[in-house]
């Protein structure tokens, strides 16, 4: 591999990596999943998810994709060759495309609301009300912006090129470089908005709701909730992490990358939660909805809404949105473009448009099913809503599940201690490792399992 497929700094490989894992499903799944799952006892068992599940299978596909030095398929083809392992890696590859045509649409939404946010357009014509709710002000924004066919299309659009001009520039002139500007701003603007959100009227009863645990409320769903929503905030079962850890040097520290990896992950849903839920329990917004495009397009605008210089506050909310879902979707095209390259032998230029050209078409759909083409419907849900469905209830955890019976069963012996160690002669493997492999053989398999059937 050329030193142009690896990253240039530990720095710029911690910063690619947590940008493909700090998506939107930080920003309004973590906290749709608190509120319904009993406030903090749902983020004690979500942290504890993330560290002690997440992390052994993050480094699972850090491990696999280090000592492949591939794509998500190339690498079981490398370390099982003639065996039929690597259709793994085809079905994340696959996810991972189907993830991308609807997410670029989300993004594109987001890129839109930064722009109504700078030019004003999603304020004007705000009713002057004393304290009257402003939900159908901003749900007939969120109609014309996101439900219309032409001006969703365009951002989508815009996001698309945006995409492809970093993918252009390779994994450190490109993704590399993106990171190390973005993450650092994402970081910055998301606890100025923490500082705003706790010194509002009433902000303590949020941050009682978010950080006082009811220990009442845990039950099976709730663990199984929380372990979904690690697995979908570390990015697990898309290739994205094998895909990166191919380009991480020989001598990175897979362990320290993986806890300062889920430590930041874990960072950003905490500083969320803080911002979300004293906002809305300041304005007594607390019993909304807040799952998914309500919350982000609807809830949070009402609450800016009522803040001096509400522009401000929407333009920095909505661009570190902007920022979460560039280096995710960044993250998630790398897979299919890694993937021609080595195994089309493309160059990184033939192979970032035969990946994004298509978009153009796919996306398109995915934003029209949402717009005038909803009434046509497969399995009773539109194409975005069957995309969706589709990759996380079945193929993320067949990728997840899949990669961690290779990894703990059937990869070359002692791999996984290799790559913990980085190549460190040792006669047997550390408490650490062998509780590493034992979660990978047994616990994940079995968790990932029960969170398909209670998803079903």
């Amino acid at each position: 591999m050329s030193s142009k497929r690896e990253f240039a700094s530990k720095i710029g490989l911690i910063a690619a990596t947590v940008g493909s894992a700090i998506g939107l499903g930080n920003v309004w799944r973590f906290p749709a999943e608190t509120q319904a799952n009993g406030g903090a006892a749902f983020l004690l068992i979500y942290i504890a998810c993330v560290l002690l599940l997440g992390v052994p299978v993050m480094l699972a596909e850090f491990s696999l994709g280090r000592s492949g030095r591939s794509d998500a398929i190339g690498a079981f083809r490398k370390l099982s060759p003639g065996k039929p392992w690597w259709l793994i890696g085809v079905v994340a590859v696959l996810a991972s495309y189907l993830i991308l045509c609807y997410y670029m649409v989300v993004a594109g939404w987001t890129l839109e609301y930064f722009w109504q946010s700078i030019a004003g357009g999603l304020f004007d014509g705000l009713p002057q009300t004393d304290g009257t709710p402003l939900r159908g002000f901003f749900s007939g924004k969120m109609e014309s912006y996101i439900a219309t066919d032409m001006a969703p299309l365009v951002f989508t659009f815009l996001m698309i090129a945006i995409n492809i001009g970093v993918l252009l520039g390779g994994v450190q002139k490109g993704i590399e470089r993106l990171s190390n500007v973005m993450m650092p701003m994402l970081f910055i603007i998301l606890v100025a908005m923490c500082v705003l959100a706790l010194s509002l009227p009433g902000a303590a009863d949020g941050v009682a709701y978010f950080l006082n645990p009811d220990f009442s409320k845990i039950d099976a769903s709730v663990v199984v909730n929380a372990l979904g929503q690690a697995f979908f905030s570390l990015s697990l079962g898309m290739g994205i992490l094998v895909t990166y850890a191919s380009y991480y040097p020989a001598d990175t520290k897979l362990g320290k990358t993986a806890i300062t990896v889920a430590l930041l992950s874990v960072g950003v849903a905490i500083l969320m939660g803080l911002v979300i839920f004293p906002a809305v329990k300041s304005f007594g917004l607390d019993n909304e909805n807040l799952r998914g495009a309500t919350l982000v397009f609807v809830t949070l605008p009402e609450v800016f809404a009522q803040l001096p210089l509400p522009q401000l506050w929407a333009a920095m909310f909505f661009f570190l949105l902007l920022v979460a879902a560039l280096t995710s979707t960044v993250s998630i095209a790398e897979v299919s473009i890694a993937m021609f390259q080595d195994r089309c032998h493309m160059s990184r230029r033939a192979a970032t448009f035969t990946v994004m050209l298509p978009l153009f078409v796919l996306s398109a759909i995915c934003s029209l099913s949402m717009g005038s083409w909803a009434r046509y419907t497969i399995f009773g849900m539109n194409f975005f809503d069957l995309l969706d469905s589709f990759t996380t209830n079945w193929l993320l955890p067949i990728v997840a599940f899949g990669t961690c019976i290779y990894m703990g069963w059937f990869a070359p012996n002692g791999l996984l201690r290799t790559e913990l160690s980085n190549g460190a002669p040792a006669a047997n493997s550390t408490p650490v490792q062998k509780t590493v492999l034992f979660i990978i053989r047994y616990l994940a398999p079995v968790l990932i399992v029960a969170i398909v059937v209670f998803s079903l």
